[in-house]
């Protein structure tokens, strides 16, 4: 099984071989986790976007790092929080998956995950590591990935992640 482990601080620092970017449906750019990955790796990842026709929520597409110390970008687009009732768990939950997807496609070892739509689409924190870390658990070791890296900004976050990582694994459903 892979090491999960927290960070906290930028993802566009991580030395890892991708990180994830918590995109819009545009791929364009935008603010948070996006307009940081967008400023830190350079006009070149615009660009690049331009050419993949947006990307749905829930899943996933791969770029260049260009500038940014890690080799691929996998942006993916989050679900907005609309109370728990249109799909938003499966949705997150495709992220996070396709992301492990594209990470067994291109051969990656070490990935990085923001909080992805816990910021401006107002999913619920808790909510979304639970997700976060029983997604990544279920299909890490499929994907090829070693190590993967939940990259908290804040220290609130940071405690969920922490926290949900020391519980067990929960017992897939029958």
């Amino acid at each position: 099984m892979a090491e999960l482990i927290t960070v906290q601080g930028d993802i566009t620092t991580l030395r890892v071989d991708a990180i994830v970017n918590a995109a819009n449906t545009s791929l364009l750019g935008g603010g948070g986790v996006d307009g940081a990955i967008h400023r830190a790796a350079g006009p070149e990842l615009v660009a690049e976007c331009r050419k993949l026709d947006g990307c749905a929520t829930g899943d996933a597409k791969a770029t260049p790092g260009f500038h940014l110390p890690a080799s691929w970008v996998f942006h993916t687009v989050g679900p907005v929080w609309q109370g728990g009732g249109h799909d938003e768990d499966d949705l997150l939950e495709g992220c996070y998956r396709r992301c492990l997807e594209l990470a067994k496609l291109h051969h990656v070892r070490s990935i990085a995950f923001p909080a992805i739509s816990t910021g401006v689409y107002h999913f619920p924190p808790r909510r979304a590591a639970r997700i976060a870390i029983d997604t990544v658990r279920e299909h890490v070791d499929a994907s090829g990935v070693e190590v993967v890296r939940f990259a908290c900004l804040g220290t609130d976050t940071l405690a969920i992640y922490e926290e949900l990582l020391q519980q067990p694994p929960r017992a897939p459903i029958a």
